[in-house]
């Protein structure tokens, strides 16, 4: 028999697996933008009435879009009181015998009935008998909330006692059981021997109160990790996966929260958690989204860190209104067992919380989804130790997270190399991710300065009437737009944590003046970083994780 050519048994190589192909998808995101930006200037020389008809739309797309906004925090505010009123441990208490439960909500909306109670009343028992019906139909598929285990990972690079401590104590005074806890703190060898001394200083203080407190040191210079929080966290869930085998505990009756070491979870986010985890039809494929709210030491920043911490803060609530639009942020949770099938979070991205949301769509062919749970997990506001500092801190925070825009060639080249998911949902993906990110560096250039560039730039244009009425036009449509402000205003007042006793009570002034820097903070903040993220990754000057400095105020 003739032998068959070795050249001819290699698989050939599709040109989506090449780097030209990732490169090509790292260009497009910057490359769109900048053309988009510069695309009123040169078409004012050539078509100024076209650019005019062109922001009028774009004014008015944008209104509508902030009075949807607008709803959708209003109804996400509502969605978190309810889910602070609740009591989680009871309704987990619920689950361990459903059908009694469910007959006693009947026999509760019965007698409300018969004793013709109030009619808010019996509507809220009647969604409680149809919540427990719902259950009871499917009672095979929810998990004994006795075997549930919370695996809390903690990275720290070079943060102090006062920073991680309180967040370690927020952990303890939840309203759930720490001995069904398995704590984690990892630290970085880069950290030095202060990193090394806070975290034997925190172990020996709470490592009793804990089901299991375990301390890891992740080694520096390991090949193919970025200096990060992504290897810092794969490398403690691999860790903790042997002790956790080692015990007995299934990993499917695991559930994973990672936390920066100044985040401070409400206290009934972890029983939140576990009912939303032992209920999951589909457990393995969820992942669960707390809120990100950076109210911590609100009263200690400054005005424009307080009013970006606040939209920071609201963009997730809005987000987990619309969940299929919600992706992982900041802090959330993952079933032990989809981590181990996805080989933990990514050893390369800067951006290890958004990416994971995408390296897990594509692993479970786009069986995934992440689920909100409306109860907040406390982080803090950026607060350098100089003011200066916290100013380029900031900008370096949002440049990170800007630099998200990274995923765009990996979402494209694993959607065409993906042949399991339709393609209707791979372009979603690909749509919303690239328009997120594209409004993000040009909307608050475009509706601030492009209604006045043709007016500016082209003499013979300036001297129709079109040309003076259409900054008029815009600025009144953007004015309708800033109605939706108030609503983020009347919230953030409503949620703003209760002034330290070292803040007199005039600051409260302040705290209703910072608004007017929206405009400035969206500019700067929002729409530089993003575009300086876009241009390096356009450039190949790729961006690496920023650790962001950490100050207390005492």
């Amino acid at each position: 028999m003739a032998q068959i050519s070795s050249t001819k048994l290699q698989k050939p190589i599709r040109f989506a697996d090449t780097r030209v192909f990732y490169r090509i998808f790292e260009i497009i995101p910057g490359l769109v933008t900048w053309m988009f930006l510069l695309s009123p200037i040169v078409l004012s020389l050539f078509w100024p009435i076209g650019v005019a008809y062109f922001i009028i739309a774009f004014d008015l797309f944008w209104l509508a879009k902030s009075i949807r906004m607008s709803f959708s925090l209003l109804a996400g505010y509502r969605r978190t009181r309810e889910a602070e009123r609740t009591d989680w441990n009871v309704r987990l208490q619920e689950l361990s015998d459903i059908d009694n439960s469910l007959k006693h909500a009947y026999q509760r909306l019965q007698s409300a009935k018969e004793r013709k109670a109030h009619t808010s009343h019996i509507k809220n028992l009647t969604s409680e008998v149809q919540r427990l019906e719902l259950l009871s139909k499917h009672q095979k598929t929810i998990l004994d909330p006795a075997r549930v285990w919370q695996c809390m990972i903690m990275p720290v690079y070079n943060e102090s006692v006062d920073i991680v401590e309180p967040s370690i104590e927020a952990i303890l005074n939840s309203e759930f059981d720490a001995k069904k806890i398995l704590f984690v703190l990892t630290y970085e060898q880069r950290g030095g021997e202060a990193a090394k001394k806070t975290a034997l200083a925190l172990e020996k203080k709470f490592a009793s109160q804990f089901g299991v407190y375990r301390t890891y040191e992740h080694p520096d210079g390991i090949e193919g990790e970025i200096k990060g929080k992504g290897p810092n966290i794969s490398f403690a869930g691999k860790k903790i996966l042997k002790d956790i085998l080692k015990m007995g505990i299934s990993i499917s009756d695991v559930i994973v929260t990672t936390l920066d070491c100044d985040n401070k979870v409400h206290i009934q986010y972890l029983s939140r958690l576990s009912y939303a985890f032992c209920i999951s039809t589909n457990r393995k494929h969820t992942s669960f989204q707390p809120l990100t709210l950076y109210f911590n030491n609100l009263w200690d920043v400054p005005a424009p860190m307080r009013v970006i911490a606040t939209g920071n803060s609201f963009w997730v609530m809005i987000e987990s209104v619309r969940q299929g639009r919600l992706r992982n942020f900041a802090s959330h949770a993952q079933p032990l067992e989809a981590l181990v099938e996805t080989d933990f979070w990514s050893l390369t991205s800067p951006v290890e919380d958004g990416h994971q949301f995408y390296r897990s769509f594509f692993a479970f062919n786009g069986d995934y989804l992440v689920e909100p749970l409306f109860l907040p997990i406390y982080q803090d506001a950026v607060l350098a130790s100089k003011y200066h500092r916290t100013f380029i801190a900031q900008f370096k925070q949002l440049q990170r997270w800007a630099y998200g825009v990274s995923d765009f060639p990996y979402v494209v080249q694993n959607s065409v190399k993906n042949t399991e998911i339709p393609w209707s949902s791979k372009l979603l993906q690909i749509g919303r991710l690239f328009e997120g990110h594209f409004s993000w560096a040009t909307a608050p250039l475009i509706l601030t300065f492009a209604a006045w560039t043709p007016l500016y730039l082209n003499t013979a244009y300036n001297k129709q009437a079109i040309a003076h009425q259409l900054p008029i036009v815009a600025s009144n449509i953007l004015t309708l737009a800033t109605i939706g402000l108030f609503s983020t205003i009347w919230i953030s007042f409503i949620m703003m944590p209760k002034r330290p006793a070292r803040h007199k009570p005039y600051k409260v002034i302040f705290m209703i003046l910072q608004w007017v820097l929206v405009p400035i903070t969206a500019i700067v903040f929002g729409a530089f970083a993003a575009i300086s993220a876009q241009t390096r990754l356009m450039f190949g000057r790729y961006l690496g994780f920023y650790v962001t400095e950490k100050a207390v105020k005492k």
